[in-house]
């Protein structure tokens, strides 16, 4: 049974190691211009280490500081390190509105912009993860990647993680909103899927209005074999879900 974080967990702690986290700008040839995302790397983060990667989605409302700014990823993450439970990984947090102007501002629920968030499946494999592996020390094979995200952001990681298991073998979603393709569109074939996954992961809050999505694809998985964890915990479309899956999730990431 998985236990929701303990108390303190996503709360400062003096005299730690700490990571890093920091802004970048890629070149995005999809969209045609530079694009930014933040990249944390981990404590005693070295370039003569290479180190797997997970790529974090925000929601539809936010861009690539939504996690900084409402959830302190890197304090989280830090204090997982220091008490050892969780391997060193890069963590980088992109914009999923895959557009020129890729601000959420105006009308976040334009068709445009709906769409943007479709097309940053290309910006994503094409774009950022080459820049990523290019500037960083990251490991490049498909078990050294991982994708998650909350919301919309999780509607994307089953759209793109599940249709490119060559890419990635660890995949999250956190209240997936309706973006999220059909259960039996993203797993036309479950025993392919079963064996390509090292983790799939699907959560919600029991009081989240789109719990709908999560229970539909758990529903799916569970009849077809596909082995998964579906966690239902207390709470809403909220940030005290979100980094409480942040918190749990990452603990179970690249694992031998």
């Amino acid at each position: 049974m998985i236990k929701a974080a303990p108390e303190g967990y996503d709360q400062y702690r003096e005299n730690l190691n700490r990571g890093t986290i920091e802004m970048v700008e890629y070149s995005s040839s999809t969209v045609g211009n530079s694009r930014k995302a933040m990249v944390y790397t981990p404590p005693g983060y070295s370039p003569d280490d290479k180190y797997p990667v997970l790529y974090l989605l925000h929601g539809i409302g936010g861009d690539e500081s939504e996690w900084y700014n409402h959830a302190a990823p890197q304090v989280i993450l830090d204090n997982l390190y220091n008490d050892n439970k969780i391997e060193p990984m890069i963590v980088v947090f992109p914009n999923g509105r895959a557009m020129p102007n890729d601000r959420a501002e105006g009308d976040i629920f334009d068709a445009e912009k709906i769409k943007a968030f479709e097309t940053f499946e290309f910006d994503l494999l094409h774009d950022l993860i080459p820049f990523i592996e290019s500037n960083y020390s990251a490991e490049t094979g498909r078990e050294s990647r991982a994708l998650a995200g909350l919301s919309m952001g999780g509607g994307q990681s089953l759209n793109i993680g599940l249709h490119h298991l060559d890419r990635f073998a660890w995949i999250g979603a956190f209240s997936p909103a309706p973006n999220t393709q059909s259960p039996e569109i993203l797993v036309p074939n479950p025993g392919d899927t079963a064996s390509l996954l090292r983790l799939l992961w699907i959560s919600c809050g029991d009081q989240d209005h789109l719990i709908a999505n999560s229970e539909r694809m758990h529903t799916y998985l569970r009849e077809n074999d596909v082995p998964h964890i579906w966690y239902k915990e207390p709470g809403g479309h909220d940030w005290p879900v979100w980094k409480n899956d942040l918190h749990l999730f990452s603990q179970l990431l690249f694992q031998s």
